[in-house]
C-alpha cells in the first residue's frame, strides 16, 4: 500500500493506492490552508484502512513544480514518514502525475493527439510539459509565459488538449483551431497511484536525507507597498 499526497495546488489530498487503484481518498476543499489539513487527512485514511505508518510499502509525493508553500508542507510531511516509518519515498513530477489524471477521467485520446497539463505559475506565467498520447514527455517541465508561438515548433502534431489551473489563462492567447481546453481539472492525490506503483515496483526511490521540491522557479516574497521604506 503506498500513501500519496498531493498539495501542489490549493486542493490538498492524500489517498491509499495500490497497483490496482485508488482504495481511499481524502480531499480538503481549495482555498483551506494544507498545514492544518494535510496531516489530518492522513490519520483518516490509515484509521479507515487500519493501518500504521509502518505497514505502508512507501510514501508518495507530487514534488513539483506547484505552490512554493504547498509543495514544502507536502514534501516535508512525506519525508516525515518516510523517515519516522522506516518506508520508501517516492516523488512524481506534478506534470506527470496531472496526464496520468487526465487519462484516467478520459481514457488515452488518439494518436495525433497531446497533452499538455498546465499550472498558473503567477506573474504572467504558466508551468507545463508536452506529452504524446500514451505519455512520453515531449518537451520538459518549463515555467513559459505563453504566446501564439508557444506551441508551433515540430514536435506538435495534431490536436493539443490544454488542461490544469493555467490552462484558462491561455485560452485566449491560443487561438489555434487545433487547441482544445479541459475545462474542470483539478489536482488529485489518486493521480500519483500509476506512476507511484511503477515507482515502487522499479525500486525508484529518493534519498529521504537530501530530497527537496521542484519548484522549478524561486521563490520571491512580496511585500506591501506600506511596508516598503
Amino acid at each position: 500500500m503506498i500513501l500519496c499526497i498531493e498539495t501542489a495546488t490549493g486542493v490538498c489530498s492524500a489517498a491509499l493506492c495500490n497497483d490496482t487503484g485508488t482504495l481511499h481518498l481524502r480531499e480538503a476543499a481549495e482555498g483551506r490552508s494544507h498545514a492544518s489539513q494535510l496531516t489530518v487527512l492522513i490519520r483518516e485514511l490509515l484509521a479507515e484502512a487500519s493501518l500504521s505508518t509502518q505497514e505502508l510499502d512507501a510514501v508518495a509525493v507530487s514534488k513539483g513544480p506547484g505552490s512554493y508553500t504547498g509543495l514544502r508542507i507536502g514534501v516535508s510531511v512525506a519525508k516525515g514518514i518516510s523517515y519516522g516509518a522506516g518506508i520508501p519515498l517516492i516523488g512524481i513530477n506534478t506534470m506527470t502525475a496531472m496526464y496520468y489524471g487526465f487519462i484516467s477521467k478520459h481514457g488515452l485520446p488518439p494518436v495525433e493527439t497531446m497533452l499538455c497539463p498546465m499550472i498558473d505559475a503567477r506573474r504572467m506565467e504558466v508551468y507545463n510539459a508536452l506529452f504524446t498520447h500514451d505519455g512520453k514527455m515531449v518537451r520538459p517541465t518549463a515555467a513559459d509565459i505563453i504566446d501564439e508561438a508557444s506551441f508551433s515548433s515540430e514536435l506538435v502534431r495534431g490536436r493539443i488538449i490544454f488542461f490544469g489551473s493555467g490552462a484558462a489563462k491561455c485560452k485566449g492567447i491560443i487561438t489555434d483551431s487545433n487547441a482544445l481546453f479541459e475545462d474542470d481539472f483539478n489536482l488529485s492525490a489518486s493521480y500519483l497511484q500509476l506512476p507511484s506503483a511503477e515507482a515502487l515496483k522499479e525500486k525508484r526511490f529518493e534519498d529521504t536525507a537530501y530530497f527537496e521540491p521542484f519548484y522549478l522557479k524561486e521563490f520571491l516574497a512580496t511585500v506591501p507597498k506600506k511596508m516598503i521604506p
